[in-house]
């Protein structure tokens, strides 16, 4: 087993008056040569937007998007014609594929949005851009693993074009649960969003995160009640 510990204070910073950003791995103007990636895992921002503020259109191409609002309201609107709203205990996933363009705004003029915006890298490229977005209720995750992206169609998660795995678990204090890799040769990135677990022996609290490859399965425990959210991605391009 071979492990990496990302501590909360260790992530890049980003403040430009109408955003804080939190950056796990290198991203815009935050480089570090140590952190560009976990396997097919390039991107795991930590997002607060200001009320009636956010990015502007961009262009995306051959990377899988998916965004977890934390608190508040993020609105989407993008060139495949998609308009929507997304809101707590929603998850979006967008594949960029052959290239499309996108905007996100806090939909709120009074409260902030806080979301996660995770990057990972294709299986297939340039496929025809798609977007699709799902609610899932918190009694579905507590003191369990919930899939809720996944390259198996048809399963009740949101589809992603690679061989990954996201989970969320709302998780009681005193709570142990042992997440098993789902692909051989996959590893798993555990991300606290809120609590205190220890993960194989080491202990991680609020925003902190622990990559672990060359593993059958991971072995949670929960201090406090927390909350997580579990990356399983190829290791290798």
């Amino acid at each position: 087993m071979k492990s990496i510990i990302h501590k909360s204070d260790s992530r890049g910073l980003a403040e430009q008056g109408w955003l804080t950003s939190r950056h796990t791995f290198s991203f815009a103007d935050y480089y570090n040569p140590d952190r560009n990636r976990f396997g097919l895992l390039r991107v795991l921002n930590d997002d607060i937007v200001q009320p009636g503020m956010g990015f502007g259109t961009h262009p995306h191409d051959n990377m899988e998007i998916i965004s977890i609002p934390l608190e508040g309201e993020l609105a989407h609107k993008d060139t495949t014609g998609k308009k929507e709203v997304i809101r707590v205990n929603d998850v979006q996933i967008m594949s960029a594929g052959s290239g499309l363009a996108h905007s996100e705004f806090n939909n709120s003029k009074t409260d902030l949005v806080n979301f996660l915006q995770i990057w990972i890298f294709p299986k297939l490229k340039d496929i025809t851009p798609r977007y699709e977005q799902k609610t899932f209720s918190l009694e579905e995750r507590k003191n369990t693993f919930l899939t809720v992206v996944s390259p198996e169609k048809n399963s009740g998660a949101l589809w992603i074009n690679q061989d990954a795995y996201l989970s969320l678990g709302d998780l009681s204090a005193g709570t142990e649960l042992k997440y098993d890799i789902k692909h051989k040769g996959n590893g798993v990135y555990i991300f606290v969003i809120d609590g205190v677990i220890v993960a194989e022996g080491i202990n991680l609290t609020k925003r902190d995160a622990v990559g672990f490859e060359e593993i059958n399965n991971a072995l949670l425990k929960s201090i406090e009640d927390s909350k997580v959210l579990l990356i399983e991605v190829p290791m290798k391009i």
